[in-house]
This record gives C-alpha cells, structure tokens and sequence, in this order.
C-alpha cells in the first residue's frame, strides 16, 4: 500500500488536540492543497473562511449544536458554497444572466466539499488532525448574521484541525462497513433485509443487536432535533435559489 492511500485508512476523526498552534506554512499548505481540488469548469465555485476571531469561534461553537472544542481548535475553515462570485463576473461583464439554481448550488457544494477533503488528506500528511462539522448547516439566521453571508452563498462544509494528542493518536478508527455492502455495478437496487443484517452483523458483530441498535441510532441521530433543525435551516438556503 502506497503512503497516500495508507494515509486515507490511518485517518480518523480528531476532537482533542495538543496547545500547539499550527504554522503559517502548515496553513499555507492545507489551504493550497484545497484549491488545487478538481472543480467544475475550473471555476472553484467555493470560498473559504479562515476563523480567527475567538469570538466568532467561541460562537461557532455554540451554534453547531455546542461543541466546546470547536473554539479550541488552532484552526478553524469554513467552506461556503458560492454562487455569488461568477454571478458578479457576469454582471460585471455586461452579460444576460439568470440568478442561480438548485444545479448551480450542487455544484458549487460538489466543489466545496472536494476542496474540502483535500485539506483532510494534506492535513493528514503535515500529522495534523482533523474533524468535520456537519451542524454547520444548522442555525441559519444566526449564521448569516454571523459570517455575514450573502443570499447566494451557503455553508458547504467546516472543519477544524490540530496537532492530535498521544491519546488521539491511539485511538482506534471507527470500523468501515465492507465494500459488498456499498459498491454495485451498473444500477443501483435497495439492500435486502437479509443484506442489511448480513451488513450490520458484519460492521458490529454477532453480539449486537440490529432492531435495539437500529431503533437507538434512529431516535438519536435521524430523529434527532438537530437533525430537523438542519433540514429546516437548509430550506432556508434553498428558498433563495428556488425563484427561476
């Protein structure tokens, strides 16, 4: 196994770090890293934030659904998809334009997200950890008020990083489901109950439960207020590109 791919299956989510504060060149190189990400059309149809303002991070914190050592992470991104920044060329420009869409809002969150892991995997190169913050996309009003977000620009994606401590280090990685279970060829076909079991036992093993587990998971995550706060801030942003 090469050293890159290994890098993708020793990394794991990190949530504690070490007081170190990452190096000018380290940032440099994970924010280079993601802006030679693939894009559609070569457009990077994405902007990033870099939270420096301990106020902002302490906020952050608070909104994604208070997770404390948000505002402790050296580093803080937040990517945004942009549908604002080509917009303006346009106009600028003198051409016959629309406002955006819901095509053009996947695309640039398609961008944002790739940009994205490319800073995971250039973190992960530098011995950095790092951690996704999928409530980015709760707290709408609060955000925008916040990032000073415009109605054409919606958070994609936010990670934090850091130097991970020995205890992160050890950690063991979450175990991955078998790729039997994920990969299908040609056209896609619901799992059977009995693959979905079959799936289960092997990602947790003979002695758990599939209907406690499952019943559990659902009640905490799927169920969950955050959850529907997510779905309700998304259509939030979504209202502004539903107008064409």
């Amino acid at each position: 196994m090469n050293p890159i791919i290994q890098s993708l299956f020793n990394r794991k989510s990190t949530r504690v770090y070490t007081d170190r504060q990452l190096e000018e060149k380290e940032k440099d190189a994970i924010i280079n890293s993601a802006l030679q990400a693939p894009t559609a059309g070569n457009q990077l149809l994405y902007t990033i934030l870099e939270i420096e303002d301990p106020t902002i991070k302490e906020e952050l914190a608070t909104l994604c659904d208070n997770q404390a050592f948000i505002a402790k992470a050296p580093y803080v991104l937040v990517f945004l998809a942009d549908c604002r920044r080509w917009l303006d060329s346009y106009k600028e420009a003198g051409a016959e334009c629309r406002n955006p869409g819901y095509g053009d809002l996947l695309l640039a969150f398609s961008d944002a997200n790739i940009a994205a892991q490319n800073t995971v995997v250039a973190a992960e190169s530098l011995g950095i950890g790092s951690c996704y913050i999928g409530d980015i996309y709760e707290q709408q009003e609060k955000l925008v008020e916040l990032l000073n977000l415009d109605p054409f620009v919606v958070p994609a994606a936010m990670l934090v990083y850091g130097e991970p401590t020995e205890t992160q280090k050890k950690r063991q990685k979450p175990k991955r489901v078998d790729k039997e279970f994920i990969v299908q060829k040609n056209t896609y076909k619901p799992l059977s109950s009995d693959k979905l079991r079959q799936m289960f036992t092997q990602w947790k093993g003979e002695e758990s439960d599939f209907d406690e587990y499952m019943k559990a998971f659902c009640k905490r995550k799927y169920m969950s207020d955050f959850a529907k706060e997510m779905s309700r801030s998304l259509s939030k942003y979504l209202s502004h590109f539903d107008n064409n």
